[in-house]
């Protein structure tokens, strides 16, 4: 048995087999071959079985998520039988002899230049496509599985570091919890660790030597334990039974008010990053949506969603939420969350950079397609629609002549939607300190106490090495969010907090003091936020 210490992101016990998580190598050594036909024809094999794999997952997506999401699928394998595709790599294998890998990396490199370069905006799309094929093609003849193929079974992931669009993607019923070298607390894969509620260790000294093997995952101990004994084993389940029995007990608080034992009220929401964790946020008795992440629609795909795949995941939240508030938050890509065909320049400091509401507001037709489907979808249901990282006024009246143009163009195709509540993400020291200004041009204000709190203590939260000075409980940062609620209370806009720091039941008192009207936590947190509410009392 070994027992390593890491830290801990989110708590809990998970018991099962290690599964290493490699990411795909796009470096592909040129080899000399002898046998041209050979090799041609062991291209063809890997061509036939990308396509069997890509049926698969069209199959797969068409019962998970639809039609229109599972159509990338059909899309990819129409690229690989694209004739000239193929007769590139195979011209490359015989005029420069060289090994299949090389001839498919270099001809899927050509290929999404080509498309990269082209003037039409869907052909542009293209070149993620063919990087996409590309690397599947190399993973097969390499002998590598994609990163997440072998999920068929309830496993713990282990891996060098985790990208939001990686976790995205991954199973999340095979999903027991996950270990990295590398990783911070506050990073956007660690808030979705905590929406899905999964144990999560970070800064682990990880192994190779680990893979397949039986492990524990202790998130109250921050410690990783292989090939437990049988006490410790017998030890840790009954560990893991009595915080099932614990949350059976918070079961009870279920259809409860969210009310001081003196009387004071607020709304308890749930964060959710995507549409399966309407579920999550329904059985813990959310009182509504106070922050659904649309960029992981983005981040979950291989080209940019369309109006009709945004609108029907918007309507499918707002119908299954029944009329209870679903605030979605405008697209937040950058920083750590980054898609590739958005074909992002790398930054220096991409937390500071071209990110948020910046892309929205320089590329108005991506802007438009999100407000349309948000506009159609909120005749199903009671949507508000928030806008990230605001610094000025001169963007809030940017955003809403956007949105007046957009109403007018469903107006005239006679769409129906209804008027919805406009708010913005108060993240910046910039937005605090003009939040008198800004809370007389929109609804409400939901503070984002993540990047409010990087921002004001100019410390990376991305980087581990600062973990030690990153305190979300700095008295500027407490002050800052008092300050809002005043400046918004003043005007007649309602204020909520969406950041991680909702859900630190030590701060509860001290929102419900500041007079905060609602606390947007992940779905596991709600009920036990729920308790410390009904067991204060204010001063």
């Amino acid at each position: 048995m070994v027992r390593i210490n890491g830290k801990s992101i989110v708590k809990g016990i998970a018991i099962g087999r290690i599964m290493k998580f490699s990411k795909s190598e796009n470096q592909v050594k040129r080899e000399k071959i002898n046998d041209i036909e050979s090799e041609i024809k062991r291209y063809e094999t890997a061509n036939a079985e990308a396509k069997k794999q890509l049926n698969t997952l069209h199959e797969k997506a068409l019962k998970e998520v639809g039609e229109s999401g599972a159509a990338i699928f059909e899309v990819h394998e129409m690229m690989l039988e694209d004739d000239d595709y193929m007769d590139s790599v195979k011209n490359i294998i015989r005029t420069q002899e060289v090994n299949a890998e090389f001839a498919v990396a270099t001809t899927g490199d050509n290929f999404s230049e080509l498309f990269a370069s082209m003037d039409d905006e869907y052909m542009k799309a293209r070149a993620a496509d063919v990087k996409d094929i590309s690397e599947r093609l190399i993973r097969i003849l390499s002998g590598s599985s994609a990163e997440t193929d072998a999920m068929n079974e309830p496993v713990i992931i282990m891996a060098e570091d985790l990208a939001p669009s990686e976790t995205v993607q991954m199973d999340k019923e095979k999903l027991l919890a996950f270990v990295t070298r590398l990783g911070s607390s506050n990073s956007h894969t660690a808030i979705l660790a905590r929406t899905m509620n999964i144990p999560a260790l970070i800064n682990v000294d990880i192994s190779d030597d680990w893979n397949g093997k039986t492990a524990i995952v202790d998130g109250y101990n921050g410690t990783l334990i292989i090939d437990p004994t049988e006490e410790v084993l017998k030890l840790m389940e009954a560990r893991q039974k009595e915080d099932q029995e614990n949350q059976q007990l918070l079961q009870d608080l279920k259809g409860k008010e969210n009310i001081t034992l003196d009387g004071h009220e607020i709304n308890v929401y749930a964060n959710i990053g995507n549409v399966s964790d309407v579920a999550h946020a329904l059985s813990n008795d959310a009182g509504g949506i106070g922050l659904f992440r649309s960029e992981f629609l983005y981040l979950g795909t291989d080209d940019f969603p369309s109006e009709e795949e945004q609108f029907k995941a918007y309507r499918t939240v707002a119908e299954n939420m029944a009329g209870k508030k679903v605030i979605i938050r405008t697209l937040d890509i950058g920083a750590d969350k980054q898609a590739d065909y958005f074909n992002l320049d790398k930054e220096e400091n991409p937390a500071m950079g071209y990110r948020a509401i910046r892309i929205c507001l320089s590329q108005p037709e991506i802007f438009k397609t999100q407000l349309r489907a948000l506009l159609r979808a909120s005749a199903f249901g009671n949507i508000s629609i928030m806008f990230p990282m605001i610094i000025s006024l001169e963007e809030v009246k940017q955003i809403r002549e956007i949105l007046s143009q957009v109403k007018k163009s469903l107006d005239e195709q006679e769409i129906v939607y209804h008027d919805v509540e406009i708010g913005v993400m108060i993240e910046t020291p910039a937005a605090v300190m003009i939040s008198d200004e800004l809370a007389k041009e929109v609804d409400f204000f939901s503070i984002g106490t993540n990047d409010l709190t990087q921002y004001t203590l100019a410390i990376d939260r991305q980087n581990p090495k600062l973990d030690a000075f990153y305190d979300s409980h700095h008295p500027a940062i407490l002050k800052m969010i008092k300050q809002v609620v005043d400046n918004g209370h003043k005007e007649g806009c309602w204020v909520g907090i969406c950041g991680e720091l909702a859900a630190d039941l030590t701060l509860t008192k001290t929102f419900l003091e500041m007079g905060i009207d609602e606390l947007s936590v992940s779905p596991s947190s709600i009920l036990s936020l729920r308790k410390t509410i009904r067991e204060t009392t204010l001063n």
